[in-house]
Formats: C-alpha cells, structure tokens, sequence
C-alpha cells in the first residue's frame, strides 16, 4: 500500500491542500505568467468565506521516487537533477542558472507535493463520493516527458494508484483545461478502461497529433469561444460520453485558463460560466451515483483564485459536495 493513502477524520472535507504546494523562486517566478501563490489564494478565500476553517483540510504526503517510478522512468527522474531540462518544463529559461538543489526546494518539491494530493484525492473521492485537489493536474507530463509547467505525470499516477490499490476498473478523464491533455493521452494510448474526454482550444500548446488518438470524445474549440457555445457543447457531449462509458470514478481536470482575457487559453468564458461548467460537471456525477475528483490545473490570471473559490462555495451552496461519507470500495 502506498504511504501516499492516508485515512482522514469525519469532520474533515476531502479538499487536499498544503501549504508548501505553492512555488518560490527568489522571485523569479515573476518571470513566469502563471500565479505561482494561486493555491494559497484559493484557500485564503475558503476561509475569508466562512468556507472551511484550516482545521477542515487534509494535508498529503509527498510523492517520493519509489511513488514516482510506479509512472515515470528513472530516466526521466534523473533528468530532474539538471536545472537546465526544468527550466525548459517550467517554461522558465533563467530557472536553467539556478542550482538544482534551489530548483528541487522551490519548484520540484511543491510539484510532488502536489502530486501527492492528487493521488490521495483518488482515494477520498471513493470514500467520500468527491474530493478536490486544490492544486495539481499537470496533465502535459507523460511518463518519459514533461513540459507546459508539468513535471509529473499526477493524473496517470492517480488512476493506477487506483487500479492498484482500489481495485477500480474503468475511469473517465473529463479534460476542460484550455490545453490539450496531451501527457496522460501517452500514458492511456490503447488503454480501453480509460475513456478520455477533452474539450480544448485547437489553436494553442500542444497541438500533439499523436496524443489526439487516445481521446475518446474530441471537442476541439476555436478561439473567443463564449458561454453560450461552450456550456452547449459540454452538456451535450458529457452526457453523451456516460452514455458510452459507465466509470467506476471520474477525474475532472478543471483549468480556469478559458476564462476571457487568459493570455494563454484565449478563450471568452466568464467568471459565471466557469462556476456554472463545474457545477454542471459535479451534478452530473451526483445524479449518475460517480465519484469525482476535482484537480484545479492551470488559469494564469491572477482572478482566477477567487473564481475557483467562488465555484467550490458554489457546489456546497447547491448541495453537490458535502461533509458525508460512503464507502464504495
């Protein structure tokens, strides 16, 4: 059994967060677009909320090599040793002159960190019907790659935790990040108990040909995609997709990077429609009696902290998650 399955009390949320998953570079991460402070901004407002105390969160372990390797070559791991091969991961060139172990302490080890929430939240979403990763979904890091921020491959390691420790069958990535999840789309290519869902814009990183072939259900956006547009196509297409595939869990990777004016997803979707995609997404699960797991993933814009906030009060508003427990494995 992995040391990353920790049991946590009644009265705690499943909503994994640590403090330490946020990343410090001596300020270079000033250099960077992403909100390097976004996790902690998202808990910030929990509790400015009257959300959740600090008390509610559950704080995971890190993932260490030997939970790495069940994924990722020692090849690849090793590769992390040099500054050079991060900063070109982190999309960061001046990370290159930094020495690696600053790189590992500032940027790889809240990486793992966070890898480690990811992992466990499979765990709590089974027990507690949904959990949320107030980080992770890194979902450009395939086993033998990493790129686009992503240096670990956390959604490919959360499903085979589960295949390995929880006996699960079948599960439903439903990907609406602005991006292509192209790094588990290497990991799952030809894998039949993982039906991929993703809904990107087909404009942007990474326009990955090969990975395109894993993906289940395609819906391939054009840029200044608006509301309207965007809700139609994920109702439709979701419903759809549970029609075809009955999962035992459904891992929902849910970037805020199409919200208008993102200077990376360049997509038109409001503060409102992102709270509405996730409640719809949640409801959806609920009504079909389907664990979900919420990763947060990536959203570039400062403001979007507080809209991820808005949107996890929002289920709770809607009676979609909740403090109760069941047991499904």
């Amino acid at each position: 059994m992995t040391s990353l399955y920790i049991d946590i009390r009644d009265d705690q949320w499943p909503l994994v967060y640590d403090d330490n998953y946020n990343v410090s570079f001596c300020g270079f991460e000033k250099f960077h677009l992403f909100d390097a402070k976004k996790w902690r901004n998202i808990v910030q407002y929990l509790i400015e909320g009257e959300f959740i105390t600090r008390e509610c969160l559950v704080k995971p372990n890190e993932a260490k090599e030997n939970d790495l390797l069940l994924v990722h070559t020692k090849k690849y791991l090793k590769s992390l040793k040099w500054s050079g091969k991060v900063a070109m991961i982190a999309e960061v060139p001046v990370i290159a002159c930094v020495p690696n172990f600053l790189v590992q302490k500032a940027y790889l080890k809240p990486m793992r960190l966070q890898t480690g929430g990811t992992i466990l939240a499979g765990k709590l979403a089974l027990e507690r019907g949904w959990a949320i990763n107030i980080g992770g979904g890194f979902h450009h890091c395939s086993a033998g790659k990493g790129g686009g921020f992503c240096a670990y491959a956390d959604i490919t390691l959360l499903i085979k935790n589960l295949v390995l420790h929880r006996g699960v069958q079948n599960t439903m990535i439903v990907d609406l990040d602005a991006h292509q999840g192209n790094g588990y789309q290497h990991d799952f290519l030809g894998v039949p108990e993982v039906y991929i869902m993703d809904m990107y814009n087909r404009h942007i990183y990474p326009r990955d040909e090969e990975a395109k072939r894993a993906i289940r259900r395609k819906i391939e956006l054009g840029n200044k995609v608006e509301d309207l547009e965007y809700m139609i196509k994920l109702r439709k297409n979701l419903r759809e997709a549970l029609k075809e595939f009955k999962p035992d869990i459904l891992v929902y990777n849910a970037g805020t990077d199409i919200l208008d004016s993102d200077p990376l997803g360049h997509m038109r979707i409001s503060d409102v429609g992102i709270i509405k995609r996730d409640e719809f997404v949640f409801e959806i699960c609920k009504e079909q009696d389907i664990p979900v797991v919420m990763l947060t993933s990536g959203g570039y814009l400062r403001r979007t902290a507080k809209i991820i906030a808005d949107s996890i009060m929002n289920l709770k508003n809607k009676g979609l998650i909740g403090c109760t427990r069941y047991q499904k494995y």
